[in-house]
């Protein structure tokens, strides 16, 4: 047996403390382990299911010995370790990747932020702010922030008698991605899918991930033909759009419900969920790959 001592790193807990250095920040999945922070140090820091690993990440997607942080005076250098799933930052597979302030590391199915210069307890403590808000494997807004800013915009169109709508959207079939291609390629398919949304909301309008492979949109001074208009536009752009992974394509629509309140009379934020739900159902009932408002 080797004489080599192995140096766990221990998770640090939510309060940054006085001495801070660089460090990974766990950010997905969410769970009991969100916003834990790992620092790093000189020299060699693997990451992997192996117990002996410095940093134990216990998810099947993670190669028992999956990648390696090298510390040296000019920074960190993420090394892939021949990974069976890969290693990626900012969305990109590496083999061997010098990380740079607030960079997306992806180890298998996880996901990890990467903090290393500037006021590193301002930057620690604004991330735990942004992983209560935002998803973090889509960086479009979570259900959480999702459910207060509805609840403002529709008090708002309600004072001013404004229009306002809300539409859920989701992935059909889905399961099939990941029965068919496994969770990395679900993983993808979700953040292909918030990128197309992205490029069809205007300024102003709300994306969330509501759940699972559900998002909404909220979109403020909207008529339910204007919610119609986008909803139809983005059920397009989906259908023809290429989903990728690895060397793989493959081809995925949405359903789309749109429900809207005129700002004439008062309804919850529940009720306009509900009712949008209702014809997400109804176009799913349908044949799917449609819109109903």
């Amino acid at each position: 047996m080797s004489g080599k001592t192995i140096k766990i790193l221990r998770p640090q807990s939510l309060t940054a403390p006085q001495n801070f250095q660089a460090c990974l920040i766990h950010i997905y999945p969410t769970g009991p382990a969100l916003g834990t922070r790992y620092p790093l140090v000189e020299g060699s820091t693997l990451l992997g299911r192996q117990d002996t690993c410095q940093i134990v990440i216990e998810d099947e997607s993670v190669s028992r010995r999956h990648a390696s942080i090298e510390g040296e005076e000019g920074g960190f250098t993420i090394i892939d370790l021949q990974s069976t799933n890969g290693t990626f930052v900012n969305e990109e597979r590496v083999s061997s990747h010098k990380l740079e302030d607030g960079d997306y590391l992806h180890v298998g199915n996880c996901i990890y932020r990467f903090l290393a210069s500037g006021n590193l307890e301002a930057e620690y403590h604004e991330e735990l702010y942004r992983l209560a808000i935002v998803d973090a494997l889509t960086g479009v807004h979570n259900k959480r922030y999702f459910l207060e800013f509805l609840g403002r915009e529709l008090g708002y169109a309600t004072r001013y008698h404004r229009y306002l709508s809300l539409a859920m959207i989701d992935l059909d079939r889905f399961k099939l991605v990941n029965d068919q291609m496994g969770h990395l390629a679900g993983d993808v398919a979700l953040r292909d899918l918030a990128s197309c949304v992205k490029t069809t909301v205007r300024k102003g309008d709300l994306i969330a991930r509501y759940g699972g492979e559900e998002f909404a949109v909220i979109m403020p001074e909207t008529t339910s033909e204007g919610g119609w208009k986008f909803a139809e536009r983005l059920r397009t752009l989906v259908e023809s759009h290429p989903f990728r992974y690895e060397d793989k394509t493959f081809h995925l629509t949405v359903s789309v419900g749109v429900a809207s309140s005129n700002g004439e009379t008062w309804i919850t934020s529940n009720e306009l969920i509900r009712q949008a739900d209702e014809k997400l159902y109804q176009a799913k009932q349908e044949g799917r790959n449609r819109v109903v408002a």
